[in-house]
């Protein structure tokens, strides 16, 4: 039985700024669950707004364990002026820069989560470098080209405990319903022999460290 998330949480979710539809959303939080049974912290790549931190933290507060979050906030690159997903309330008016930090500590204190959360603010690949432990699981929902898609995969796969989780977002494998670097990731993942498929739920893909390596 998958331990879905109180109503106030799943609540709190569904108000923040962001675009995880509520069925990936009820599998991010299912598999964070499972994954922090290993008593180990949770780490999401790509923090955005804190949408889907909250249901990362919902379970790690449950399991006694803490969720990590990287992201420099700056935006990707979809979310820049002039693209599809650019939001211009979340530009830093002094410095004319995206900056969703700020909105980011709002979601998580208006759900009760701050205590349970470590946002690390930084590009991932720097961040990676000098992360020393295994955690427990890594959900990869940062910038979609190859070059960052990869670059989270090579950072941070490594880190996964035996056992552990690897989830990945916005993977299709149709490129008419979107870009194809996660899938790509995906795909490597699998051919590793280090991860196994749990479940699919529309784009997210959740799998299990099986193996050694990446």
């Amino acid at each position: 039985m998958a331990a879905e998330p109180k109503p106030e949480i799943l609540a709190a979710f569904q108000a923040a700024k962001g675009f995880m539809p509520v069925g990936e959303g009820l599998a991010l939080h299912t598999a964070a669950t499972d994954a922090a049974a290993l008593g180990l912290p949770l780490l999401e790549v790509g923090t955005y707004c804190g949408r889907s931190t909250i249901l990362l933290a919902d379970a790690a507060r449950a399991a006694g364990v803490t969720a990590l979050t990287v992201d420099h906030h700056r935006g990707s690159e979809e979310q820049q002026p002039g693209w599809e997903y650019h939001d211009p309330t979340v530009v830093d008016p002094e410095v004319g820069r995206m900056d969703t930090l700020p909105t980011f500590r709002r979601t998580l204190h208006a759900a009760g989560l701050e205590d349970h959360v470590v946002a690390l603010v930084g590009r991932s690949p720097q961040v990676a470098a000098v992360w020393g432990g295994k955690v427990g699981f890594v959900f990869i929902d940062g910038g979609h080209t190859d070059e960052h898609a990869n670059g989270d995969y090579e950072g941070w796969a490594p880190h996964v405990a035996e056992g552990g989780l690897l989830v990945i977002h916005d993977v299709f494998p149709d490129p008419a319903h979107g870009g194809q670097a996660p899938y790509r990731v995906y795909l490597r993942a699998l051919a590793s022999g280090a991860f196994t498929e749990v479940s699919v739920t529309d784009s997210l893909r959740v799998l299990r460290r099986t193996g050694t390596g990446i």
